[in-house]
């Protein structure tokens, strides 16, 4: 990784400080140089921080959420709908999708801000109205609880590399609030940086039942695995600050 201008800079200047002691004699005056203040090294290093500091929007239109359930079908299942006995994979999608994220550019692994990002669960669509009907108004019963939200807390596991255009991968660490219940929840994610648009795919796994979901089962026809996946394709922009510098 190459280093930082700054770091550079301060290097030289202890190398040469180090040979002037060396070279020079005792006759030399010293000139003495005022001292900063601790406020003020607070002041310059939050600055710095600061510069390196970039927030990134969402772009719903180019993004999408989804779940991902297995349903096992019984023979009622084809009687009823067509469908054939077995296990079924069931993918529910939607584009309504908010959030801003906070990166400190020099330092992926800070925790900063209010990093999160909702999801309006009843907009998921699998295809099939009747399904997603009924888990917006039954079982699930999202129209009661529309929005889903994953707020961050932490980043680790950081790896891959810090140049533009290629993929860092990390551990997403935060709560995740479904149907106001909260729980821990962690998304492993990849993301691209490339100018000013950061490209991701976060992924996670959760029990339905840790939601106050009970067991999705109609006799005779199908049952749905309590376990689900989460999988949110981004594409986030970075935003403007006041004097329109991004």
């Amino acid at each position: 990784m190459l280093l930082k201008q700054p770091i550079v800079r301060c290097i030289a200047l202890l190398l040469m400080g180090l040979a002037l002691t060396a070279c020079g004699g005792s006759e030399a005056p010293r000139r003495e140089t005022p001292q900063a203040s601790g406020t003020d090294a607070s002041a310059r290093a939050t600055g710095a921080r600061d510069r390196s500091v970039r927030t990134f929007v969402i772009v719903p239109a180019e993004s999408k959420a989804s779940y991902v359930a297995d349903e096992e079908l019984f023979a009622l299942a084809f009687t009823k709908f067509g469908l054939p006995p077995g296990w079924a994979r069931v993918v529910g999608s939607t584009r309504a999708i908010e959030g801003r994220f906070q990166v400190d550019m020099e330092q992926p692994a800070a925790s900063l801000g209010r990093n999160e990002f909702t999801v309006r669960m009843n907009t998921f669509s699998t295809g099939r109205e009747m399904r997603d009907n009924w888990i917006r108004e039954n079982g699930p019963r999202f129209n009661d609880y529309p929005v889903a939200t994953f707020r961050a807390a932490a980043v680790d596991g950081v790896a891959g590399s810090d140049r533009p255009g290629e993929e860092v991968s990390f551990n997403l660490r935060g709560t995740l609030t479904i149907r106001n219940i909260a729980r821990p929840a962690t998304f492993a994610v990849r993301t691209k940086l490339t100018g000013d648009t950061l490209d991701g795919h976060a992924t996670t796994r959760l029990l339905m039942s840790s939601f106050g979901i009970e067991t999705i089962t109609f006799h005779n026809t199908l049952t749905v695995a309590d376990e689900i996946g989460l999988d949110v394709q981004f594409r986030a922009r970075a935003e403007r600050d006041a004097g329109g510098a991004r």
